[in-house]
């Protein structure tokens, strides 16, 4: 991302002030959509932005905006008289203003479609409206070359002209038949090296990778990985070619997800920015705080209702709780963070999950061999307690509490995003607070059992 000098902001800022709309276009007029985009932004005033996007034709407006953040876009178009929107829209690929239009409520979205004076553009729109965001149809663009299969070369080489005139990119064209339903692809390379093929059905690929409307992003997004595509067609629920996918789609979809499941295993109950208001960045971070001081509570309470007092028998166990709590919150995060990405990326799937289940089984015993093995060690070297009894008691009881809870942390740790999944629900809220409080009150838990048995033993 380029970075712009504090000077040019700076004198941007005094230029619109003057309203100087002369000297504001001769300092951006040579710069990339994006890099205006980032002006905007430094801006950081809503007016001054509008002022610098009047001066721009409707073309670099529309490629602007698809540009920005969607919060600073938001913004803009609430200011945006509805008629403006309309002639940007008419600039933008379907899918791009389908995402800016939705930005808009529904007596917007009316308005605007109506100013729409290119009848094709506004029907296209009102046709991707319908498809849900998180599926193939809300992310794809009707926007491509399409030849009928019964076309003879030259012909095809004719229409792929007079539809490519006003697309940016062509990756493909796509073979239909008399009934629009998708029969192949034609790479544009086969203009060159078949130029005598006297119809396009002898020389496509045929029977292509194509997704449904219906497709959920993710799985198209795995699709686009493991076949190494840069464009996909979608058809509907007969075959019919309805739209694409074009590789840029969906490299701003999983970042997205990407940053939605981070925010998620680290406690967000939203999706914010750091430019969110205090307010919008307090809201998405305190529910998980709440259950973090709900864990705390708990485990303060088990601590209380140990009626062994345990505390003036063998103080030296109270150093190891932070251990046995970190340690299964640790263990956990691991284990369910490892689930998410497998189920994320294909890599694990639902039908392999009891195979999976008893692998991680495996791995968890090793890990409590090794950790609990290590704690007893150092507990013979540097004992808790004076006393060699209740030293060897501490021992104990941390030792096997360890091992316990690390094999419970890594099998619930596993378990629980893999039930989400199951339940259709995000299993990305299990990687964080969620598994670290719950492991963090079990182990303690444990901890108590066993130190309350084995005290108990002693006396």
């Amino acid at each position: 991302m380029r970075e712009f000098d504090i000077d040019l902001i700076d004198r941007l800022k005094e230029l619109i002030e003057a309203k100087d709309a002369v000297q504001v276009l001769a300092e951006i007029k040579d710069l990339h959509p994006a890099d205006v985009a980032e002006l905007v932004s430094e801006l950081n005033d809503t007016d001054d932005s509008l002022f610098l996007l009047q001066l721009l034709d409707n073309e670099t407006v529309a490629d602007v905006l698809v540009e920005l953040d969607e919060d600073e876009r938001a913004d803009l178009l609430e200011k945006m008289p509805n008629e403006t929107i309309a002639k940007t829209l008419e600039e933008m690929d379907a899918n791009d203003a389908v995402d800016l239009i939705q930005e808009l409520d529904k007596d917007d979205q009316e308005d605007v479609i109506s100013h729409i004076d290119d009848v094709e553009q506004a029907g296209d729109i009102v046709d991707l409206l319908q498809y849900d965001d998180d599926t193939a149809g809300g992310h794809m663009s009707t926007e491509m070359v399409v030849v009928n299969e019964n076309l003879s070369m030259p012909d095809c080489i004719k229409a792929m002209r007079e539809q490519a005139e006003d697309m940016d990119e062509i990756y493909n064209i796509y073979v239909v038949d008399d009934d629009n339903r998708l029969k192949g692809v034609f790479p544009l390379k086969k203009t060159i090296t078949n130029p005598s093929a006297n119809k396009i059905k002898y020389v496509m690929e045929p029977n292509p990778i194509s997704v449904k409307t219906d497709t959920p992003i993710e799985d198209v997004a795995l699709d686009f990985e493991k076949y190494d595509l840069v464009a996909m067609p979608v058809v509907d629920s007969i075959g019919r070619l309805v739209g694409r996918i074009t590789v840029d789609d969906i490299m701003d979809e999983v970042r997205e997800q990407s940053e939605r499941d981070y925010q998620l295993a680290t406690g967000l109950t939203a999706d914010v920015e750091t430019s969110d208001s205090v307010w919008t960045q307090f809201k998405a971070r305190f529910p998980w705080l709440l259950i973090g001081i709900g864990g705390g509570i708990a485990n303060a309470l088990i601590l209380d209702g140990d009626d062994t007092s345990w505390q003036a028998v063998l103080p030296g166990m109270a150093l190891f709780i932070p251990l046995i709590g970190g340690t299964g919150g640790n263990v956990g995060t691991q284990s369910s963070a490892i689930v998410v990405q497998g189920l994320a990326n294909g890599s694990l799937e639902l039908k392999k999950a009891g195979k999976y289940l008893a692998k991680e089984f495996f791995v968890a015993l090793l890990n409590a061999v090794l950790i609990a093995g290590l704690v007893f060690l150092y507990n013979l070297i540097w004992p808790a307690d004076d006393d060699p009894a209740k030293a060897h008691i501490t021992s104990l009881a941390v030792t096997i509490s360890l091992f316990s809870v690390v094999l419970f942390a890594s099998v619930f740790g596993t378990f629980v995003p893999i039930m989400l999944e199951k339940l259709k629900i995000d299993p990305a809220i299990a990687t964080g607070p969620f598994v670290t409080v719950t492991n963090d009150i079990v182990g303690m838990l444990i901890y108590m059992l066993i130190s309350s048995q084995l005290i108990a033993a002693m006396i």
